[in-house]
């Protein structure tokens, strides 16, 4: 079996362990789409960043149902790549770094992205909750959580009240959530968070696109629009 049809292979299993519309084949798709966009011109595998963007929200489902808010979908992600790429013959070199990029690829995760490969895939994965993308994706979530459209609300007290463990914690109440909150606390400070200097190019007309449409919703709740 060859390199391709181990992809495949791993598309395959990919696709049958993905959970929301937020989080489904197409959202790893696009991840797979700019993982390939950031990392021309660069020296990278780029056999592991294929396979890390396509396992990398394998874990996803698992988190989501889990209320306690103790499972990691990254380190679920980084086992079956492990289990996986091992029946599939790769060595045990190219299997580590794959499990780096997945362990690291997380917003709100304490394990730093440090290859290269890895960096690529923490920066295509954020850039797909910005922009226009970025805005479809919030208000799939809003629907699966019953969250809110839009809320006016004291950032300190919110958080003290609904995030656990502070800015980048577990959000306790989803109902309670919204896009413009979100937006507040994380998305829009995604940019300084991105490794490469293309994605944080991409990053900048994104969110500025983001931030438009959070004035444009704010102007029509309030009768102004």
């Amino acid at each position: 079996m060859n390199f391709d049809e181990k992809l495949n292979k791993i598309r395959l299993i990919s696709e049958k362990m993905m959970s929301c519309s937020a989080h489904d084949r197409d959202h790893v798709g696009r991840v797979y789409n700019l993982c390939l966009t950031l990392a021309k011109g660069k020296k990278v595998d780029l056999q592991v960043l294929e396979m890390a963007a396509l396992l990398h929200d394998v874990g996803r489902e698992l988190e989501h149902n889990d209320k306690t808010g103790k499972t990691d979908h990254a380190k679920i992600g980084a086992g079956v790549a492990e289990n996986l790429l091992k029946d599939l013959g790769f060595d045990e070199a190219k299997i580590e770094h794959v499990k780096e990029c997945i362990l690291s690829h997380r917003f709100r995760g304490k394990i730093i992205p440090k290859s290269l490969e890895a960096k690529i895939l923490f920066d295509a994965d954020k850039l797909d909750t910005l922009g226009a993308i970025g805005i479809a994706r919030s208000y799939v979530w809003v629907g699966k959580n019953n969250a809110k459209i839009y809320t006016d609300v004291d950032l300190d007290s919110y958080v003290k009240e609904n995030i656990e463990g502070g800015v980048f914690g577990r959000i306790k109440d989803k109902s309670r959530h919204s896009p413009q909150i979100e937006f507040d606390l994380k998305f829009g400070n995604i940019k300084e968070k991105l490794f490469t200097k293309e994605a944080k190019k991409i990053a900048t007309e994104r969110t500025k696109f983001y931030s438009d449409f959070l004035k444009r919703l704010q102007k029509e709740i309030k009768g102004k629009l």
